[in-house]
């Protein structure tokens, strides 16, 4: 394994996450870390990450771009740019926009490998409710946009 890894802005690939598609690129895919990952998340107006926990991953969600809104066990939090919050494992957490301006997260956490080698994926550990529920600060918008 290299000693360090320069990731350019051009060398990212953004994509689409598969649950609630929000645009994210993988910082440190390329690098094969075991201990750290990062990503950036694009949360376009009136739209929400997945509702989940981690088993064993410490996150810090820190906001580059608008004003973050973040819920952590029931209690929502307003995160100015340039600032952030450290959440530990098992804590429920989901960020989300409810603004008219897209907001643009960095979040980093570690260990990006959760599971034990062979151990199968559990979604009900991550997922201890429906992964795709918005918070009630969107409702009545609908999220991911439907196809069509």
């Amino acid at each position: 394994m290299p000693k360090h890894t320069v990731i350019n802005p051009g060398d990212l690939n953004w994509r689409k996450s598969n649950l609630m598609m929000v645009p994210n690129a993988d910082f440190l895919e390329r690098t094969g870390s075991a201990n750290l990952g990062a990503r950036l998340w694009k949360l376009p107006p009136r739209s929400a990450n997945t509702l989940h926990n981690h088993i064993t991953a410490e996150e810090f969600y820190f906001v580059l771009e608008g004003v973050g809104r973040i819920r952590i066990d029931g209690e929502v939090l307003t995160i100015e740019k340039h600032g952030g919050v450290h959440v530990m494992p098992d804590q429920l957490r989901q960020i989300f926009n409810d603004s008219d301006s897209e907001v643009l997260w960095l979040i980093i956490g570690g260990p990006e490998k959760e599971l034990a080698k062979g151990e199968v994926f559990d979604p009900g550990k991550f997922y201890p409710t429906d992964p795709k529920a918005l918070p009630q600060e969107l409702d009545g918008y609908v999220w991911p946009p439907e196809e069509g």
